[in-house]
C-alpha cells in the first residue's frame, strides 16, 4: 500500500449560507454546519482511502463564533492522524463576508472515520506521510485525542 501526503488528500468545500439554513435570527443551525463538518471531513478521508468511510467518533466540535445568512462559509478539511483503518480528520471553517471580504475563524472540528471495503468491513489504509511541522504537531496532538478516547470507551 503506497504511502500519501496529508496534502494529497485536503478538501476545500465553499457554500453561501441561505434562509433556509438558518433560525428566524438569522443566525445558521449548528447542524446544518455539524452536517457539512463531517462531509467535508468524510471527503477527505474517502479521498485518502479510496474507499467508502464512516463516522466513528465527533472528538470536538468548537463553535467560535455565528455564521450568518449571506456568508460563504468554507471548510478545509486535512488528515492528522491515521490508523490501521480509521482516519482522523480537522476541519476548520470560516466565513467570509463577500461584500468585505472580511474571513472569520468560526468552527473547529476533529473526526474520526473507518474505512470500509465492499462487504462494508474495516479495511487497512494507506500510510500517511508527514512533510511538515505542523503536519508532525497535528499528528501528535491527534494521538493525545485518540488516547483520550480510548481511555474513555
Amino acid at each position: 500500500m503506497t504511502a500519501k501526503r496529508v496534502k494529497d488528500s485536503q478538501i476545500t468545500l465553499s457554500q453561501l449560507m441561505q434562509p433556509h439554513d438558518a433560525n428566524h435570527f438569522g443566525n445558521v443551525h449548528g447542524g446544518v454546519i455539524m452536517k457539512l463538518v463531517d462531509e467535508a471531513g468524510a471527503l477527505c478521508a474517502m479521498r485518502h482511502a479510496q474507499c467508502q468511510v464512516v463516522t466513528l467518533a465527533v472528538d470536538s466540535l468548537l463553535f467560535h463564533s455565528p455564521v450568518h445568512v449571506g456568508n460563504l462559509l468554507v471548510l478545509t478539511a486535512s488528515l492528522n492522524w491515521i490508523g490501521r483503518t480509521s482516519l482522523e480528520a480537522g476541519v476548520r471553517v470560516t466565513t467570509e463576508d463577500i461584500y468585505t471580504a472580511e474571513v472569520v475563524h468560526t468552527h473547529s472540528a476533529y473526526l474520526v472515520y473507518v474505512a470500509l471495503d465492499e462487504h462494508q468491513k474495516p479495511t487497512e489504509v494507506p500510510p500517511l506521510i508527514r512533510e511538515t511541522a505542523d503536519e508532525h504537531r497535528r499528528w501528535a496532538e491527534a494521538e493525545v485525542r485518540r488516547a483520550r478516547r480510548l481511555q474513555s470507551s
